[in-house]
């Protein structure tokens, strides 16, 4: 007998096989497909040792500059994104977390799949113990001449140039996402 497997997490997989297709190499697919299948909470924040979040890769129309916030929480340059609401589509969530940080009202997706995926561990703070965050990246388009509002979330919001990301962060997985960056 197979257990049934519900919508959203019937999507999770098949964004899931398609990156793992266009990246052989990365072994973040079978991480997800393994939580994806755990029957544990995957959205919200019920699952207190993880969950998955959806962020955006915002660049502008030349594809030269991406937008980082200035993460209050973390104190360090990121992209946009956070925690999924339960029953929310992956891709939507990553949409209305970049529109919350920015401001921007108009985001396009680049690719109708995911463009990264990345597993990292939130350190723990008063009243939260350290959990990981599977991260669901997307690619997004905005103009970057469109006035910026930042969010209570971030200390500041910045459009960086691509040859400048690593005056910003060291992170291998935001590297390795201005790496992926059509030009």
């Amino acid at each position: 007998m197979t257990v049934p497997v519900a919508p959203l997490v019937r999507r999770l997989l098949v964004l899931l096989d398609a990156y793992a297709r266009r990246y052989p190499e990365e072994t973040a697919p079978l991480r997800f497909r393994e939580f994806a299948m755990s029957g544990e909470s995957l959205q919200g924040r019920t699952n207190a040792r993880r969950h998955i979040t959806a962020s955006a890769w915002i660049v502008n129309p030349s594809r030269q500059r991406v937008l980082l916030t200035h993460h209050a929480k973390l104190d360090k340059w990121v992209q946009l994104g956070g925690h999924t609401d339960e029953g929310e589509d992956w891709t939507k969530a990553a949409l209305r977390e970049a529109h919350e940080e920015s401001g921007l009202t108009q985001l396009a997706l680049l690719q109708p799949g995911l463009f990264d995926l990345d597993v990292h561990e939130i350190p723990a703070r008063p009243g939260q113990a350290a959990h990981d965050h599977y991260d669901l990246r997307f690619l997004l388009e905005a103009d970057d001449a469109v006035p910026l509002v930042i969010s209570e979330e971030s200390h500041d919001l910045a459009w960086v140039d691509l040859s400048r990301l690593k005056d910003y962060t060291k992170e291998t997985s935001q590297l390795r996402m201005a790496a992926k960056t059509p030009r």
